[in-house]
């Protein structure tokens, strides 16, 4: 993936200081980025990626206008746009396998692309913070590191680590914590995202479970797809749910003081629903995935 700023090749990054430093250019622009006001996401034109998610499409798409994703701290959100094709993909990346998911991305883009020879992939980056354990540094470098794949990638936005670092109340936190593409235009805006589904919970209990990087939607059939995943019994995960907020701030999330306030509350939820299905087994019926279309109201529906 030689990566290109300005046109130019970008040797080796050895740190996103030195980054930010040869081209003060993306300083400028990641300021603009974050200084943009957050959109509030209608759910009925949303197609939503959690964490270790990627979902691509393109502007001929009748079902997603927006792909979008948020709940980033350490995350990054990464998303990939070819100029000609329209087509875009969006990825939700914490660093499990970032040099197998880097490549998926570009493939999901470059698949799409099959009628139009003109364009070039142009690249958004969006998360982290100062971290005290430099897990954003390091997600950073990680993303920026390809130059042996063949596509030739243009880096436009890069609001990550010290560019998207904001201090409240003495403490470092995101100052953006999601971003959205519009499909139809190819603009990348800050986000807020009410509405989290289809399958919000099955979704995060796969990831819980050490689920990677995976594709969730089929944009030649407008469908969702979820699963089928595995994971195994394990009633320890109810040893969290006699826990306070602190103890589970503390111990599942990298990033303690600087989660949104809903964090607690997600990962009890998602706890809730592994208690309730022990063998997942029983939710992917003859081991085939859990389906969504978009029905007439604009909802996410199942199908049977």
């Amino acid at each position: 993936m030689p990566l290109f700023i300005q046109n130019i090749q970008v040797d080796r990054i050895t740190s996103t200081a030195e980054l930010f430093h040869k081209y003060p250019h993306l300083q400028e622009n990641a300021k603009a980025f974050r200084s943009q006001p957050v959109t509030d996401v209608d759910p009925k034109c949303l197609l939503y990626v959690q964490q270790r998610e990627f979902a691509a499409t393109t502007p001929a798409d009748n079902n997603v206008s927006v792909i979008g994703s948020e709940d980033a701290t350490t995350c990054h959100l990464v998303v990939l746009r070819h100029t000609g094709s329209g087509a875009a993909c969006l990825a939700h990346c914490d660093g499990s396998n970032t040099y197998v998911e880097v490549p998926l991305l570009i493939k999901s883009v470059t698949s799409l692309n099959t009628c139009c020879h003109e364009g070039r992939l142009e690249l958004h980056l969006v998360g982290g913070f100062e971290d005290e354990a430099m897990t954003s540094h390091e997600l950073s470098l990680n993303i920026l590191a390809f130059q042996q794949l063949p596509d030739d990638i243009h880096l436009q936005t890069c609001c990550i680590t010290e560019m998207n670092d904001v201090v409240i109340n003495a403490v470092h936190r995101p100052a953006v914590y999601g971003v959205g593409v519009n499909v139809k235009t190819g603009k990348v805006f800050p986000a807020n995202f009410p509405y989290k589904g289809p399958a919000e919970d099955l979704r995060s209990a796969r990831t819980f479970t050490g689920g990677q990087m995976v594709e969730i939607y089929d944009s030649t059939r407008g469908l969702v797809k979820v699963g089928p995943c595995k994971w195994s019994p394990n009633m320890d995960f109810a040893f969290w749910l006699s826990q306070d907020d602190a103890i589970i701030l503390k111990y599942l999330s990298t990033s303690p003081k600087a989660e949104p306030p809903h964090f607690v509350r997600h990962i009890k939820s998602t706890i809730k629903f592994l208690l309730k299905h022990p063998n997942s087994d029983g939710l992917f019926p003859g081991g085939q995935p859990q389906l969504f279309h978009r029905n007439e109201s604009g909802d996410w529906e199942r199908v049977a």
